[in-house]
């Protein structure tokens, strides 16, 4: 690849890392249910991508041509993706937005043994980085139990959201052998925003109501983390490789850690950083082990 297109790819992930950080914080920030959230991130998404998926031949051509067991990997991926946003937008509004994203971003761990269950044989440095990023899991734990019983369920509902999206990520990687990043999308999204619409309808949960600064925030939440974020970094995988791009998205979790200290007033203790700086350096490990092996990469973040 050019030099100019290398570093073309690069800014773009740049801005995609950029778009995902501020994801857990804008979530914290916004005055409206989790549950809710999550849906109108998702049917807004969906109602953007519905124009480039449906009108454009190529796209309805790929949607049309989608069998019937890919179409139902990318219903059950979009499931998965549901249970991700539906354990893990509550959780920021119960322990600290570093610990929630530090939490939800293991799905590497998830998905290295996931592959482990389905007969892969990782290496030894993807079971070293494993060990190591509990470790920090274990120490995070530790600290939010330290303040409080809610902020340690809300540790447990993140860390939930990382193992869906561990299963979410090899359903998608499966689809995606036959299937483009926008029929894909569709199809998973769509789905998303229907479970979670049927969780929201079954629990009560108001989906209107909100002052005009909620729903620029949920507009924002969407353009920024949804379509700018996930879109850019499914653009510059093919380019950069799975292995620059998981590990730039690991750099959510230090992001959203500093948007939050700057913009929400949320400090964590002084012990967490060192925890954070352990989860990272395991992760980064996974991925790096992982490369020898074919490790599947996330395609998408919190």
């Amino acid at each position: 690849m050019p030099v100019a297109s290398v570093r073309t790819e690069l800014l773009l992930l740049a801005v995609a890392i950029a778009g995902v950080s501020l994801s857990a914080p804008l979530i914290a920030a916004t005055a409206a249910p989790a549950l809710a959230i999550a849906f109108w991130r998702n049917a807004m998404a969906v109602g953007a991508l519905t124009p480039v998926a449906l009108l454009r031949r190529r796209h309805r051509a790929e949607l049309r041509g989608i069998g019937r067991r890919t179409a139902l990997l990318a219903v059950a991926a979009g499931a998965l993706l549901a249970v991700h946003f539906g354990v893990w937008l509550p959780s920021l509004q119960m322990t600290s937005v570093a610990s929630s994203t530090a939490l939800v971003t293991t799905t590497p761990i998830w998905t290295t043994l996931l592959l482990r269950l389905r007969g892969h044989r990782p290496p030894a440095l993807v079971w070293a980085g494993t060990a190591l990023a509990f470790l920090g899991v274990l120490t995070l734990t530790g600290v939010d139990m330290s303040l409080s019983p809610r902020a340690l369920a809300g540790d447990a509902l993140a860390l939930a959201g990382g193992i869906a999206a561990a299963g979410y990520v090899l359903l998608g990687a499966e689809v995606r052998r036959t299937v483009g990043t926008v029929a894909y999308t569709y199809v998973c999204y769509t789905t998303t925003t229907v479970l979670l619409l049927a969780a929201c309808l079954c629990g009560g949960v108001s989906l209107g109501g909100y002052s005009g600064e909620t729903w620029l925030k949920l507009a924002v939440l969407t353009v920024a983390a949804q379509l700018l974020g996930h879109s850019l970094i499914n653009r510059v995988v093919k380019g950069l490789g799975p292995s620059v791009t998981s590990t730039a998205i690991l750099l959510e979790t230090p992001g959203a850690a500093l948007i939050a200290a700057l913009w929400l007033g949320q400090e964590p203790p002084a012990v967490a950083y060192p925890a954070l700086a352990v989860i990272m350096a395991g992760l980064a490990l996974v991925i790096m082990g992982g490369r020898r092996k074919d490790a599947v990469a996330p395609e998408s973040g919190v």
